[in-house]
């Protein structure tokens, strides 16, 4: 998809994400997450779409421990990933997650965790069976993973406080 280019959010675009995350999830749940993760600063990375200067799509992946015995191994969650209605079906969302991983693995990342739908998210190697050995509030079939490097397969998925309220 091209006419559109993704960047760093930045504070500017704070209420022009709230808008598309609440109108693309019909509720203002997933925008208050957003907040509440930048205010905690949980916030790994979060980057925006726009077209002429129209903000029209957003993702954020925040900080995510995968606790083992004796140790935390620091991971990244995807959520949430929201597209302006008239963006959807377009390649903004695919865009926004192969541009995002892409970062997240130049700066080290190896384990990212998403809840959603399998058949969206398997398109970016996401898998459930990746995330079948952890421990999680949220374990699931919609419960994915997908490891760029050497990353553990089993242990306590612990979410920022901001996903408590959900």
């Amino acid at each position: 998809m091209s006419g559109f280019a993704t960047r760093p959010v930045v504070p500017a675009d704070h209420a022009a994400i709230r808008t598309v995350l609440s109108d693309a999830f019909d509720s203002p749940g997933e925008a208050d997450l957003v907040e509440a993760l930048r205010a905690g600063g949980d916030v790994v990375l979060e980057l925006a779409a726009h077209k002429d200067e129209r903000l029209v799509g957003h993702v954020l992946f925040s900080r995510l421990q995968c606790r083992q015995a004796d140790a935390a191994f620091p991971a990244v969650a995807l959520a949430p990933l929201a597209v302006a209605r008239p963006w959807q079906r377009r390649g903004v969302g695919r865009t926004l997650v192969e541009a995002a991983h892409a970062r997240l693995r130049e700066t080290g990342e190896a384990l990212s965790v998403v809840l959603g739908d399998p058949a969206y998210y398997g398109r970016f190697s996401y898998a459930h069976g990746r995330a079948a050995g952890f421990e999680s509030d949220y374990q699931c079939e919609a419960l994915q993973a997908l490891a760029w490097g050497d990353a553990p397969a089993e242990g306590r998925l612990v979410y920022p406080h901001a996903f408590a309220g959900l």
